[in-house]
């Protein structure tokens, strides 16, 4: 296990490569120990890496490299971190459909990151009472109504502080997503409630020790509090901030986002209010319009029923969601990809193909269901 994690954390740390490429190289390599035990690949034959940036990895010090991660790999071992490679089947599964995930996450705690329900909660560092007190009210009506939900946030001062306490008071687990290694915590002030999540929920990161909270690293930190999360709320913000930022990445993964409204001349609610006048988020009043819009609502516990004889799957693909919508009667884009084991792109492909077909209909809200 220690040599594979070794490898492991050697090709997240390469310059040069991001995430995507790295998973391309070991699409088309096979393995990371492949990647290291060989000095010279044809890697420019991968597709994204041109022939500079092949002879560059190729004349990277590969024994160097495993060398300079032995100190982390001690720290993992003797601080019992669990680590979860992007090939692994305990990583999480909403964040492996994003195609710029983390390729090694470092994890503190202990919580099914597959729960079946995960919320991310955002805000601006200077909340105001108004912001708080919606935050904290909204997850307590979260609490009685889905007590299997998970909080996600990321530790910092003002909004994500409140959604964390707002889950340790009505008994959700919490999950808080760093800027930096697993060697410190940011903001110190925060430490004892990171601790208090390792008893019902978990502190995880994408970054080694030694890594810093500096700016870079909260907005690449932002991307996996948006993946992790079947839908993003953002509690209150300005005209700029992280909150913003995590609301339009967790866009681009086809992920629902929320926002509260605010009053217009309130500074902490211009940015909530443009979220919802640009159509990038949904108001949001109360539990109910956000299980609706999820589709959460309770379910009836009928027998599956087959479908018409009329309709003929022309692939797995349209089966398994067919399948689904027959037992669950209506489901978002993203449950659906989940539950079917898609990425979201062939999941709304396969989508559109039943809709033009009539078997299937978009209603409002995102909410796919059958015709008949």
């Amino acid at each position: 296990m220690t040599d594979s994690l070794k490898y492991q954390i050697a090709l997240s740390l390469i310059k040069g490569i991001g995430p995507k490429l790295a998973r391309n190289i070991i699409a088309y390599i096979g393995s990371v120990e492949e990647f290291f035990a060989k000095k010279k690949l044809p890697l420019e034959k991968v597709p994204g890496i041109g022939s500079i940036t092949a002879s560059m990895l190729n004349s990277i010090n590969k024994k160097e490299l495993l060398n300079s991660v032995e100190e982390e790999i001690n720290f993992v071992v003797k601080h019992d971190i669990k680590t979860l490679y992007f090939l692994d089947d305990n990583y999480p599964r909403r964040l492996s459909l994003c195609d710029d995930a983390p390729l090694i996450l470092y994890v503190k705690g202990d919580l099914d990151l597959d729960s079946p329900r995960i919320v991310s909660i955002v805000g601006t560092r200077r909340a105001t009472e108004y912001g708080m007190t919606y935050c904290e009210k909204f997850i307590g009506e979260l609490a009685k109504n889905y007590p299997d939900t998970i909080i996600v946030s990321g530790l910092a001062y003002g909004i994500d502080a409140a959604a964390h306490r707002g889950a340790f008071r009505y008994s959700l687990p919490t999950v808080a997503v760093l800027a930096h290694g697993l060697d410190r915590i940011y903001p110190p002030a925060h430490s004892n409630l990171a601790r208090e999540m390792l008893y019902k929920g978990a502190v995880l990161t994408e970054f080694m020790t030694k890594t810093t909270p500096d700016r870079q690293n909260f907005i690449k930190r932002n991307r996996i509090i948006a993946g992790l999360a079947d839908a993003v709320i953002v509690a209150e913000s300005a005209k700029k901030g992280g909150a913003l930022i995590t609301a339009r990445i967790a866009n681009s993964y086809n992920r629902e986002v929320f926002t509260f409204p605010g009053r217009i001349n309130d500074d902490f609610s211009q940015g909530c209010n443009n979220l919802i006048k640009t159509n990038q988020a949904h108001l949001l009043e109360s539990v109910e319009d956000f299980a609706y819009i999820m589709g959460w609502e309770t379910k009836s516990t009928q027998n599956k029923v087959e479908p018409p004889i009329l309709f003929q799957p022309e692939s797995d693909e349209e089966k398994a969601l067919m399948d689904i919508l027959l037992v669950e009667k209506e489901m978002n884009v993203n449950l659906l990809a989940q539950k079917c084991e898609l990425t979201i792109s062939k999941t709304c492909a396969t989508l559109l193909g039943l809709e033009f077909r009539g078997f299937v209909k978009c209603s409002p809200g995102g909410l796919y269901k059958l015709r008949y």
